[in-house]
């Protein structure tokens, strides 16, 4: 299902204004609708966070289909930012307790904006994801306080997914070759 959000955010709201949507939370919010944190890279490599609210829209459309009686949602009208801020000007991701499962976390801005994701999972992709393009496209690490750090940035050697493959393929090489060297090789010529 979140696939097929991030497409249809990306076609709808992002792709036209010549952005890439990044990573992307459900967020509660007080007003009706879906609402989302998404986090997008320009073209000229500024780096975004808004609040995208999705509010299903009364008009709908008639389908090319054979019945027509059959009517399809118009989801173009369903999209919309209601709050836009730059990465450069996040000065403190505050996630308020660590040591507590509370998916509420605060963006310090100009303001203090509350964020309230739909999980504590979620939190920790949205903060991975922004410490990544800070640290990629700011040139400064994030801000962070109250995180659990082995959460942020892991330690582990199987953090690093691209490590793991290439160790993998190299074990299976030399595998490979410890075979064929074991291998009888016919001397009759």
């Amino acid at each position: 299902m979140s696939s097929l959000l991030r497409e249809e955010m990306q076609r709808v709201l992002f792709r036209p204004a010549k952005e890439r949507l990044v990573e992307f939370i459900e967020i509660e919010e007080p007003s009706q609708g879906r609402h989302f944190l998404c986090v997008s890279v320009a073209k000229n490599k500024v780096v975004q966070l808004c609040i995208v609210r999705c509010q299903l829209s009364q008009s709908s459309l008639k389908s090319g289909g054979k019945n027509p009686s059959t009517k399809r949602s118009n989801i173009q009208d369903c999209y919309r930012r209601t709050e836009i801020w730059s990465l450069e000007n996040l000065t403190l991701v505050d996630g308020r307790d660590p040591d507590v499962d509370d998916p509420c976390f605060l963006l310090h801005f100009d303001k203090v904006r509350t964020v309230t994701a739909t999980s504590c999972s979620a939190k920790y992709a949205i903060v991975r994801s922004l410490v990544a393009l800070s640290d990629q496209h700011c040139q400064k690490s994030l801000n962070l306080q109250n995180f659990d750090w082995a959460y942020i940035k892991p330690t582990s050697f199987y953090s690093n997914r691209g490590d793991c493959v290439v160790l993998s393929q190299i074990c299976f090489y030399a595998f490979n070759l410890v075979c064929l060297s074991m291998c009888p090789v016919p001397l009759d010529a």
